[in-house]
């Protein structure tokens, strides 16, 4: 190949990688590995562990028989499968060449943790309620249509009525806007509405990412500092995990996704909001807040299956991320399912997790 053939490849190459488009064929969609293509902050490992203690491994899980579990996760490209009962690890197995140190991207299960922020931020007095406007913190949109009338509470039950495009599919949809974009911050002011907020509940990331900008400007720190402060410091973390921002210099990070971390350590926040927002005697998250997060006051557009970024099962609620990345609580049971997977294969996790939890 000539010298002049592979300096334009060259050039071809850093330029489709400068351009969100770029980035999203040169990536080729996304997969939990990500962690590796963006800058990121670190959400510190604890000096002091917290480890769930660790069941005589037997051939039953209460009623359930242990190889059925254990099939049905590996047939379904689940990389990781934990239960954990009365703060017990009963059920442990990792897949496709994973372990326990293994790190995965939890996709939107950081919208849960997102909404722990909020909850932290009021609790702290720099945000005043749900019922404030999303104006008061992005002043910019205050000139915008429609975005006076946004509260707070409609970015946390996907009631805002922001415009928007969910595909993860399209390069030029604006999931993948947040996804790949490098500049979170102006893009969240060129927004636009197409319904009146309060009417009707529609799934929107754009929704979370707000959010975490309004946590980062009430708290006037970055998101992942906040995060250390308010919560992930005092959960024992096994490991270090990092939160994924859209760029190296002051970045903003991807509230509505990208906190990498390892099964043990994402089953720690369930254990959180298991106990109602108290870890081991410190309540670190009010316990009303727990309980508005995880039901739905079906009220202004609100529906029934979803509360402040948590989904809500027949039995339970769950954080549930892209591919299948699952953080599954049910108090009847005081049990926590974690699913990590490459894809949710054939499986509807959320009701199976509620079958599980009744022979459990």
């Amino acid at each position: 190949m000539k010298k002049a053939t592979w300096i334009i490849l060259v050039v071809m190459m850093i330029t489709l990688q400068s351009c969100l488009v770029g980035r999203f064929a040169w990536y080729n969609f996304s997969n939990i590995t990500d962690y590796k293509i963006f800058p990121s902050r670190l959400l510190n490992k604890s000096t002091e562990p917290f480890r769930f203690t660790e069941a005589i491994k037997k051939e039953r899980v209460g009623r359930a028989r242990v190889y059925k579990i254990d099939s049905m996760a590996a047939a379904n490209n689940s990389v990781a499968f934990l239960i954990i009962r009365n703060d017990s690890l009963v059920f442990e197995r990792y897949y496709q060449s994973y372990e326990a140190s293994s790190t995965v991207a939890s996709f939107s299960m950081a919208k849960s943790y997102t909404s722990a922020l909020i909850g932290a931020a009021i609790a702290d007095g720099d945000i005043k309620s749900v019922e404030e406007p999303i104006t008061n913190y992005v002043t910019e949109l205050k000139s915008k249509k429609g975005f006076n009338d946004i509260k707070i509470k409609h970015l946390l039950q996907m009631t805002s009525g922001i415009k928007s495009s969910e595909s993860y599919y399209n390069p030029l949809g604006q999931a993948a806007k947040l996804y790949y974009g490098r500049n979170l911050r102006g893009y969240l002011t060129r927004l636009k509405t197409d319904y009146a907020p309060g009417t009707k509940f529609e799934y929107r990331s754009v929704n979370t990412q707000l959010l975490g900008l309004i946590v980062e400007r009430a708290t006037k720190k970055n998101v992942t500092d906040y995060m250390n402060e308010k919560i992930w410091g005092y959960l024992g973390a096994e490991y270090e995990a990092t939160w994924s921002i859209d760029k190296k210099n002051n970045g903003l990070e991807k509230t509505f996704c990208c906190i990498n971390a390892r099964a043990r350590d994402f089953a720690k926040f369930g254990r959180l909001y298991l106990n109602h927002g108290n870890w081991n005697g410190q309540q670190l998250l009010p316990k009303q807040w727990i309980e508005e997060s995880t039901t739905s006051d079906k009220k202004e557009g609100a529906v029934d299956y979803y509360g402040y970024q948590w989904w809500i099962s027949e039995k339970g609620f769950y954080a549930d991320g892209f591919h299948g990345q699952f953080i599954y609580v049910n108090r009847a049971k005081n049990l926590i399912i974690v699913r990590l997977g490459k894809s949710e294969g054939k499986m509807p996790w959320p009701s199976f997790f509620d079958q599980l939890a009744e022979y459990l």
